[in-house]
């Protein structure tokens, strides 16, 4: 909207953009050329707003007849090109194709079922969790204790101070 009437104020010429298609009109061949040129830009990834500011500086110069013969490059601005990186999008593999499904999990009552813990009680089922939870808990206790022995065993003696 506003960029393009910029660019058509600024080059005198007329712009139609029709999805990937662009078409320029105009008198002058020099504005012609400058068009031409932000449209390729701008399709090379560069925002035409970057030659708008230039191309309206330029035309600023060309009205002042002290500044009509002389080189203009310290007027023009000078955009840095950023180099940002991307992240690399990783490549998944892909799977050999097989045309038969994987084999179907079992559901929590056929686990049950082979176990034998779907005929059991509401009783009998807690006093196993809690059996098993146990055994668990003095497992992890044991772990923690040979830790602690190691470390008495490997850390240095306190300093006493009087």
């Amino acid at each position: 909207g506003s960029t393009l009437k910029a660019l058509e104020l600024v080059t005198g010429c007329f712009i139609l953009v029709q999805g990937n298609t662009v078409s320029i009109m105009g008198q002058s061949h020099q504005g012609l050329k400058q068009a031409r040129q932000v449209v390729i830009d701008c399709m090379n990834n560069v925002h035409p707003v970057y030659h708008i500011k230039r191309l309206m500086i330029m035309k600023e110069l060309q009205k002042d007849e002290k500044l009509k013969n002389e080189d203009w490059e310290r007027f023009l601005p000078k955009f840095a090109k950023k180099n940002v990186q991307r992240k690399k999008v990783a490549k998944k593999e892909k799977k050999a194709y097989t045309p038969f499904p994987p084999a179907q999990t079992p559901r929590k009552v056929d686990l049950q079922l082979d176990t034998g813990e779907y005929f059991a009680t509401e009783d009998e089922r807690k006093e196993q969790k809690l059996r098993a939870k146990q055994s668990k808990a003095k497992q992890t206790s044991k772990e923690k204790r040979k830790q602690r022995e190691l470390q008495d065993e490997t850390a240095p003696a306190p300093k006493r101070s009087k």
